[in-house]
């Protein structure tokens, strides 16, 4: 792992995927993201969703510019699974739609749950370093607790006739295992020293307290705090080294990797969307998000109109001129050659190079494009950023009122679909969903409900909202029409029978308080009601 992170210091960017148990949560009833979502709305959603699931593909795709137009990639797909070491037990959801649809491209299930690098954020480990320095330790997982169970009964049965100084091997240990059966042994049984033996193997040596005294205290004893901790960090240190290169990251549709790489590998997701913000980008200066750019220039040229990644990645090869000698020729480094001979669509180490290769073409295309001509020279990667200067640090926002997050600033709104309004008349009991299935075959909207008999429209299109003012103009039960706040709002409506109660109070105040007011006794019902709306004028 950690030769890979030696490339970090030398590249120029990094592309970024990531795969998941699920993305977007049910519950708690209401989840779902909508259209009506401020970008803060969308966020608190957002953040049960990922707290929910976990990561359970990471790729990364490092890119090297070696000489002049020539950039070198090293692609690297990695199974994630949550740490179980000590008192860690992390719970998390499975999405069947997230399951099946990764199963349908080759997603190696078994992979993700019996060789997934364990991983933690800073919260975690602070939790573990505490149990490590108070020696309280326990043991969670119950194939670990086989494990040591059995390693104590085989040392308990050997020691009561072994001689100081006499060894013996335990085997099949894996990963953490390591650490928990010395860390188990050493603080059941005092007369015993461990120590690793390769990748699965720990010897056991009978000693006396004296030496055991002397090797507790000694720097080269294979169960220090700092060694356990790296170890259980596991995926988290080459998270670390990623952050410390401060290189440009570069990922597509890509504010959903940004939650999950902030809770798994940085800390728990703040409450607050700014501070949220502000942490990535502490974290990464500099974001590029291929979604934001691609679907800005697919008004200006002349490209497929696509969205998938790969479709993108396709659509610009075959755009750009290739007898341009300028252009980005992307290779892929001798130990990372399966990409460059079998497509992977949504493998996350695939979909990486892609994320980066993606970049390095569209901005050969918009730096051409801003002259005119062709480039005179190969193109730095300084240039290429310079051409994307007004993309930098915007984030594709998938729903909601702003086309991108934009880390580094304020939130720009986006031109939107307007707002309509449907009034529902003779159709009783009608809700949210009644009106979304009643619409759906002509067009997508998201619903909210307004009043007993009114809901609001909104469309990520404005053709749909041109076909439904066009196909409902004279439906018997739903009339649709453009929303005006100043008629349909509630709050309104209600602020307007407020006044004209005041006014007509007002009114009848200044007619009948002009009136003599007559304190004659008097048995007519009338004069009773005249004079006390008098007596309450006057007051």
């Amino acid at each position: 792992m950690f030769h890979i992170s030696d490339f970090f210091l030398c590249s120029v960017s990094t592309g970024l995927d990531m795969e998941f148990t699920g993305l977007h949560s049910a519950f708690p009833q209401n989840n779902k993201p909508s259209l009506f979502d401020s970008p803060t709305e969308w966020y608190l959603k957002a953040r049960r969703s990922v707290q929910r699931f976990t990561v359970s593909q990471f790729g990364l795709a490092i890119f090297s510019n070696e000489n002049s137009n020539k950039y070198v990639v090293h692609s690297y797909n990695f199974f994630l699974f949550p740490s179980t070491f000590g008192v860690m037990d992390a719970e998390f959801t499975l999405s069947a739609s997230s399951i099946q649809f990764l199963s349908h491209y080759g997603f190696d299930y078994n992979k993700f749950l019996k060789d997934g690098i364990p991983y933690m954020n800073e919260l975690q480990e602070k939790s573990l370093s505490q149990h490590l320095l108070a020696g309280s330790w326990k043991v969670c997982s119950v194939l670990d607790r086989d494990k040591m169970k059995k390693a104590i009964d085989e040392v308990t049965c050997w020691i009561a006739a072994a001689e100081e100084e006499e060894t013996m091997i335990l085997q099949d240990l894996s990963g953490i295992q390591m650490f928990e059966v010395q860390l188990v042994l050493r603080r059941a049984l005092k007369n015993v020293w461990t120590q690793p033996l390769g990748d699965n193997e720990v010897m056991v040596k009978k000693v006396s307290p004296q030496h055991r005294w002397l090797l507790e205290n000694s720097s080269h004893d294979s169960c220090q705090k700092e060694l356990i901790l790296m170890s259980a960090r596991g995926f988290t240190n080459l998270f670390q080294a990623l952050v410390k290169a401060k290189k440009p990251l570069v990922g597509h549709n890509m504010l959903m990797d940004l939650l999950h790489l902030h809770d798994k590998f940085y800390k728990p997701l703040p409450e607050s969307y700014e501070e949220f913000k502000r942490n990535i980008h502490s974290l990464f200066p500099v974001l590029i998000d291929t979604k934001t750019v691609t679907k800005s220039i697919w008004k200006k040229y002349p490209l497929p109109r696509v969205s998938n990644l790969l479709e993108v990645y396709e659509a610009l090869c075959s755009n750009l001129n290739p007898t341009d000698p300028t252009c980005p020729v992307i290779v892929l480094a001798s130990d990372c050659s399966r990409y460059a001979e079998k497509k992977s669509p949504h493998e996350a180490g695939y979909d990486a190079f892609l994320c980066g290769s993606v970049l390095l073409k569209v901005a050969h295309l918009l730096l051409c494009r801003s002259t005119g001509v062709a480039a005179e020279a190969d193109p730095s990667f300084s240039e290429y950023l310079g051409a994307l200067v007004k993309y930098l640090n915007k984030v594709h926002f998938i729903r909601g009122g702003v086309s991108s997050i934009n880390f580094s600033g304020v939130d720009a709104p986006c031109r939107r679909s307007p707002l309509l309004v449907v009034c529902v008349q003779g159709w009783r009991g009608l809700n949210e969903r009644h009106i979304y299935q009643e619409l759906k075959a002509l067009c997508r909207f998201d619903v909210k409900r307004l009043s007993e008999n009114q809901f609001i429209l909104l469309s990520s299109k404005f053709k749909h909202a041109r076909l439904a003012l066009r196909d409902y103009k004279d439906h018997p039960n739903l009339q649709i029409s453009l929303y005006r706040h100043w008629r349909h709002s509630p709050h309104v409506n209600c602020l307007l029978q407020v006044s004209s109660i005041v006014a007509l109070w007002s009114l009848l105040a200044f007619i009948l308080g002009g009136a003599p007011c007559h304190s004659v006794i008097t048995t007519n019902p009338m004069v009773w009601r005249t004079q006390a709306l008098c007596v309450c004028v006057d007051l």
